[in-house]
């Protein structure tokens, strides 16, 4: 099957599993728009050599929370951008099959690894990561036509409210008047302050007129973008914040996510803790938008390639990416050529919504970082918890650890010491001491969460 092909095979995967879900969260059609991501399990059978396709996680949304509004109690979710839902749904559905695993019951994903108490994927089974549209931050960041204009709005903010529809909005840039440039005879080469060395991220924007911008500003503590006319607006390769205006965020741009979870995996450092190695996407497929190949392996790939030192079962882990030509339609383009006057202004919608393969409650609504609809009444209870905040997906852990048998536990849990969430964190050695080299390497301002926030259990 030709990469188009399968490409295309995937989105419309994606497309019809996201249309069978219940209308609950989905925007208005023709007045709100959102972007889907989403996480296919294959699994390639031994005998026929036949692949199984199926989604296993899917997230919708545009929007994270400020500062401000982050809980010490890990019961907000920060994050709701759909790269970030669709992963987190994922770790419930791995974390259940990992429970199926320990339990001896069958499991479609894991079996017993050579390292007592640990497990990996079985032959065969891979994941693929799908998202409709370029993610945030640097893989944004690419050449367009003269004859395009910018095609979103630009990221904007407002005050957290938990019972109010607003939010921190994931958009582009507004289109811009681009003032007459001289030409570019040079590629431009892009000093990187978190690898304090001239980039080996180039991006060539010879007689490039201008380029897509992104709403994620750079991260605290380094240069900002120069925001020249033109192809000079951003620079290329750097850590980047959302939501990109307004209150700031400690959420990093997807681009940056995603680029970690190359190289520590996607699992988390929880898991990280019962599998031999950790778990990557071997293939990234993104929907038909504007997208740069060249700008999505820069900011996956090119930025981490000399990381060293990784301990065993790490590596940097270069997903296969294509392109599919099918868009979503309920991304921003279709949604502004189906709308109607009288359907008031276009916006994102304000929801988010997480659907993975559980049998129970495989569906989650939120907005602003609770389950929609909650009242002041009942905030900080679970009523008003999403199942991917921090506490539930730490619960689900801790139901985990718990169904093990204590002989067959692996090592790093055997300590009695073991309580809060973030003790659980760091007692995952080899998970740290992957990211300790990736971030020091590469991403030493990568802004470190404050400890308070974790401490809970």
């Amino acid at each position: 099957m030709e990469d188009t092909e399968f490409a295309d095979e995937i989105a419309q995967l994606c497309y019809e599993s996201f249309s069978k879900l219940p209308a609950r969260g989905k925007p208005e059609p023709g007045r709100e728009w959102t972007l889907l991501a989403a996480v296919v399990q294959l699994s390639r059978g031994s005998g026929s050599g036949a692949v199984e396709k199926q989604v296993v996680s899917l997230g919708t949304g545009t929007k994270c929370i400020g500062k401000s509004s982050m809980s010490p109690n890990g019961d907000v979710l920060n994050d709701s951008h759909a790269e970030v839902i669709a992963r987190r749904g994922c770790v419930r559905y791995l974390t259940l099959e990992l429970l199926r695993a320990v339990r001896g019951e069958d499991s479609s994903v894991f079996q017993p690894a050579e390292e007592p108490g640990k497990w990996r994927l079985q032959s065969g089974v891979s994941f693929l990561f799908f998202m409709s549209h370029t993610p945030c931050g640097d893989a944004s960041i690419i050449p367009m036509a003269e004859s395009q204009c910018q095609p979103c709005a630009s990221v904007t903010s407002v005050q957290f409210h938990p019972e109010s529809k607003g939010g921190a909005k994931r958009k582009a840039e507004e289109p811009v008047k681009r003032a007459k440039q001289p030409r570019l005879d040079e590629p431009t080469v892009v000093t990187d302050p978190s690898r304090n060395r001239t980039a080996d991220c180039q991006l060539d924007l010879t007689q490039v007129p201008d380029i897509h911008r992104t709403g994620a500003k750079c991260v605290p503590g380094g240069p900002a973008d120069p925001l020249n006319p033109g192809a000079g607006y951003h620079s290329t390769g750097l850590l980047r914040v959302k939501p990109g205006r307004g209150e700031p965020t400690a959420s990093l741009s997807c681009s940056d996510k995603l680029a970690r979870w190359c190289v520590v995996g996607f699992q988390g450092a929880l898991l990280s803790h019962y599998l031999q190695g950790a778990l990557y996407f071997r293939t990234v497929v993104v929907g038909q938008c504007p997208y740069s190949q060249e700008a999505l392996h820069r900011a996956l790939v090119t930025r981490c390639a000399h990381t060293s030192g990784l301990p065993v079962g790490f590596s940097l882990t270069p997903p296969r990416l294509l392109q599919s030509s099918l868009e979503f339609p309920f991304s921003l383009s279709p949604t502004v050529a189906r709308h109607q006057a009288g359907q008031g202004r276009v916006s994102p919608c304000g929801a988010a919504i997480s659907w993975c393969r559980v049998p129970e409650q495989p569906l989650d609504v939120t907005a602003n970082g609770y389950k929609q609809g909650v009242t002041k009444k009942v905030l900080g209870t679970a009523k008003s918890r999403s199942l991917l905040c921090k506490l539930e997906l730490f619960h689900s852990f801790l139901s985990l650890v718990s169904a093990t048998d204590p002989a067959c536990l692996p090592e790093s849990l055997r300590s009695a010491h073991l309580k809060t969430y973030l003790e659980y964190k760091l007692a995952a050695r080899c998970y740290q001491d992957a990211w300790l080299q990736l971030r020091s390497q590469v991403f030493p301002l990568w802004p470190r969460c404050d400890p308070d926030l974790l401490r809970f259990c």
